[in-house]
């Protein structure tokens, strides 16, 4: 079986709870260090899909490897190979299929309210699930791509999550772990302190005392739709 391809794009943004759903499912997956400058693969049908995980840059910075992945979301997209992203992820597969992203009216750091979509589609992803705590981490959104339905909004974001067919978008943060949101406060410390008059960020402290509640349920959401996800990938023969 071809493994599913991770792109991290900092060292802090790895797989997370993502990573540890594949390998308790006993599924193949490559870490693909984008931020360590390994290059872009070119043949998307290499991989059974394809994931994106977060960063700290923009999809509209001049950074060489965004063209790349940019072509390489399209490729996999015309060849039905499935897609996942998680913020900056989300991010990239919207401008590589005809969406845009633009700053977000406000910053959303920390824990924040996510409503599901009422449409069938969003409750193919969600099941009974109507409303969630997630994580947040942004200060961009992106616009849905032609062809994409809305799956979650956010008080301070519209466009928390789409689906284009098998392929799913999200500008929320589903995949945390402790350790991760740890990492995150040390490292995004002054972005928090220059960004506490916002209604949608928390401080350090509230981020991680809420964490030890809000995680589990957290990661029951994210596994179910990790679940729906893997149901897109058709086997590929190595």
């Amino acid at each position: 079986m071809k493994p599913i391809a991770i792109f991290r794009h900092s060292p802090t943004e790895g797989a997370g709870h993502f990573a540890l759903f594949l390998t308790a499912h006993a599924i193949p997956w490559q870490m693909i260090h984008i931020d360590q400058g390994e290059e872009v693969p070119t043949d998307a049908s290499a991989f059974n899909a394809l994931v994106f995980m977060g960063g700290p840059m923009s999809v509209n910075d001049d950074l060489p490897w965004i063209p790349k992945v940019l072509t390489l979301i399209r490729d996999a997209y015309a060849k039905d190979i499935p897609l996942l992203g998680h913020c900056l992820g989300g991010q990239l597969m919207s401008k590589a299929l005809g969406g845009v992203v633009t700053k977000n009216p406000v910053k959303e750091l920390g824990w924040g309210r996510v409503t599901v979509a009422e449409s069938a589609t969003a409750r193919e992803w969600f099941g009974d699930v109507r409303e969630f705590d997630s994580f947040h981490w942004h200060g961009e959104t992106f616009s849905l791509p032609p062809g994409a339905e809305l799956l979650l909004s956010s008080p301070y974001c519209a466009n928390q999550a789409y689906a284009i067919g098998k392929h799913l978008a999200m500008q929320c943060h589903v995949e945390m772990t402790e350790g991760m949101i740890r990492d995150w406060c040390r490292a995004g410390s002054d972005e928090i302190a220059a960004n506490l008059n916002s209604p949608a960020v928390q401080t350090a402290e509230v981020m991680q005392t809420q964490m030890h509640d809000k995680l589990p349920q957290l990661h029951k959401v994210a596994e179910l739709l990790y679940r729906h996800w893997l149901h897109g990938i058709a086997p590929r023969k190595g």
